[in-house]
This record gives C-alpha cells, sequence and structure tokens, in this order.
C-alpha cells in the first residue's frame, strides 16, 4: 500500500517514515531516501527488485531529458526566424494612421456688416489620409450671449472632421439671426467639405446648451437651410447636448417674458417634430443636477417624436453631471452614433 504527497509516492511497510508527518520521519527512512532518491519513485516499494526497477526510472530519465533538450534546441533556432519574419512584415506592411490639420478662422458669410466679417467665421479640423470621413458641425454654448468657437478635445483625431463655429450673439443681434448664422454655416460646411476629403452624406450637426437649441432648430424647422438651398433632411444625423426644446429663454427676454415661464411657438423645436426628421440623438445631463427642467424638456421632445412615427429618436440621461458637466462624458455616445449612422449612409 502507498500514499501520496505531491509529485511523489510514499511508501508503507518497511520505510513507515514516508507516511508519517514530517515531524516523523524515521532516521532509516531519511537515509534511504538520501542514498536512493529515485528508489522511491516506483510504485511499489515492498518488491525487492530495486536496483532493476531503478535501472529502469534511469533509462526513462535520460530519455526524457534528450527529448527535453533536443525540442528546446529546434524552438531556440526557430525564434530568430518566427521574429525575423514578423519584422519584415511590419516593414513590408507599414501601419498607417491619418495626420490631422487644423486651419482656422475660415469665413462662412461675407458682408460689409463688421459684426458678421468677425464673428461669422469656423475652425475646421480634420484628417488627411482617408477619404468621405464624417464630418460634425459643433455649435458652442453660452445662452446665445456669450461662448467662443472650440474644438472638443473628445472629439480632436477621432477620423473624424469637426467644424467649430463662431456665430453673432444676443443682444447685439437677434435670436433669428444667431439661428442664421448658424444655417449658413451648415450650408457652408456642404459645399465645402469634399475640398477637405470629407463626404457630403456624412454632415452631422451637434452643439451644447445654446449650441443644442441651434441644432435642433435646424434640423427640425426647414425654413432655416432652405434660405441657404440646403435641405435639412439631408443631415446625417442630429445630437444636441442639453438643448432647449421649448422656446428659448433669450427669445422670451427679447419679448419681456421672464425666463422661467416656458412658452412653446414656432421657436421651438417641440413645435416642430415630424416622421421625416434626421435621426434625433438627445443627451442631458441628470435629471436633478440640469437647468431649467432641461431634462424634461428633452423628454418630452423625445416622446412628441415618437408620437409623430419618427422611430430614429434616442435619449440619454447622464446620470451624476449637471448642465455643464455634462458634455464630456456624452461625445463617445456622439462618436458612436456617428459611426452607426455613418455605416448607414452612402458615400
Amino acid at each position: 500500500m502507498v500514499y501520496h504527497r505531491g509529485l511523489f509516492t510514499l511508501p508503507t511497510g518497511p520505510h513507515q517514515g514516508f507516511a508519517r508527518s514530517n515531524t516523523d520521519i524515521s532516521h532509516q527512512a531519511t537515509r534511504r531516501s538520501i542514498r536512493q532518491p529515485r528508489a522511491w519513485l516506483t510504485a511499489d516499494h515492498d518488491s525487492l527488485d530495486w536496483p532493476a526497477r531503478t535501472n529502469r526510472n534511469l533509462h526513462r530519465y535520460h530519455a526524457m531529458k534528450r527529448q527535453i533538450t533536443q525540442t528546446v534546441a529546434a524552438f531556440t533556432f526557430c525564434l530568430p526566424l518566427i521574429f525575423g519574419v514578423c519584422g519584415y512584415a511590419q516593414q513590408a506592411i507599414p501601419a498607417t494612421s491619418p495626420t490631422y490639420t487644423t486651419e482656422q478662422a475660415i469665413a462662412y458669410r461675407t458682408s460689409a456688416d463688421p459684426s458678421i466679417s468677425t464673428m461669422c467665421v469656423l475652425d475646421i479640423h480634420y484628417p488627411r489620409g482617408i477619404e468621405n470621413f464624417p464630418t460634425v458641425v459643433w455649435f458652442h454654448g453660452g445662452g446665445l450671449t456669450s461662448g467662443k468657437r472650440h474644438i472638443p478635445e473628445q472629439l480632436s483625431e477621432q477620423g473624424i472632421a469637426v467644424v467649430a463655429v463662431e456665430y453673432r450673439l444676443s443682444p447685439k443681434v437677434k435670436v433669428v439671426d444667431c439661428i442664421d448664422d448658424a444655417a449658413a454655416a451648415v450650408a457652408w460646411t456642404f459645399a465645402n467639405i469634399k475640398d477637405y476629403g470629407g463626404s457630403p452624406n456624412k454632415i452631422f450637426v451637434s452643439g451644447h446648451s445654446a449650441g443644442g437649441y441651434l441644432t435642433s432648430m435646424l434640423g427640425l424647422d426647414k425654413r432655416w437651410l432652405k434660405k441657404h438651398d440646403i435641405d435639412c433632411d439631408d443631415i446625417a444625423g442630429l445630437i444636441p447636448f442639453s438643448g432647449q426644446t421649448i422656446t428659448h429663454f433669450t427669445v422670451r427676454k427679447e419679448r419681456g417674458i421672464d425666463r422661467k415661464q416656458p412658452i412653446l411657438d414656432d421657436m421651438a423645436p417641440l413645435f416642430h417634430v415630424r416622421d421625416d426628421a434626421p435621426p434625433l440623438l438627445l443627451i442631458t445631463g441628470d435629471r436633478e443636477l440640469e437647468l431649467l427642467g432641461r431634462y424634461e424638456e428633452n423628454a418630452y421632445l423625445w416622446r412628441m417624436m415618437k408620437v409623430a412615427g419618427h422611430e430614429q429618436t434616442t435619449l440619454h440621461e447622464l446620470d451624476g453631471y449637471n448642465h455643464g458637466q455634462m458634455a464630456v462624458p456624452a461625445h463617445p455616445l456622439l462618436l458612436r452614433f456617428v459611426k452607426k449612422q455613418s455605416k448607414n449612409g452612402n458615400d
């Protein structure tokens, strides 16, 4: 009978010490294990054929050693060939990644009016080395009274072009002028993006806060882009970040109405719900942290678009983020949406 402990076969009988704990191993058993270290690897130590079994074990041991040595030698010989082939492949097929260029202060409207020549400009950040890439026209926030164009860091060098738009601001102009400037910038993008390598079939419009309001107005109310001979339904997708969907509070201010008094008329995106609008991705911050019921406004727009028969309307609420914070975590949702809709479109 034998006991097994780990990889070794521990005998009983004449060598009882092997079956006991380490503190109870007899001196005789210990001496035998030292004198004949491989003998107690055999299956049966009650047998008297110790030398013969030991010789057979030694023969097997040396045969296995030779086999392992040959295998290691062959593998060692092949390693330089393997890595050499990989290195050659990397040199023969270099990884290609686009480089990016940013052109700044491009006029999208021309006029003798100094406010137009100063404010109606845009920056374009775009990739080189790829063709027919998507483009996001980005409108900054600021309540239509402040703010400046910028290219969001999270959208930079993402395989897309970003057109960052500056527009005139209230109270120097009316809100209708802000929307008209935004429409002119989108029209400029449709007319020129192909010259930069982009696809006019993959133009998306987005913006945060006031920029989200401009996005929704341009994509739902057809009259603004129609003035520039553009059908707003040619926009590949709309992604407003926490934009107002009722009449903007700056419009209400122009009319002497308190910003906390909601109204809904033709200056509200909600007024223009329809089933044939471009795909619409609505994103807001946490309803408990957002500005002036902004989540509920967007939830109502989402519901009414569904009621109107527009199936491609989606709403995301970013828990834990307030109105100002929500833009950064919203950008990955924008990029995913752009990627998905670009696959569905045509070049």
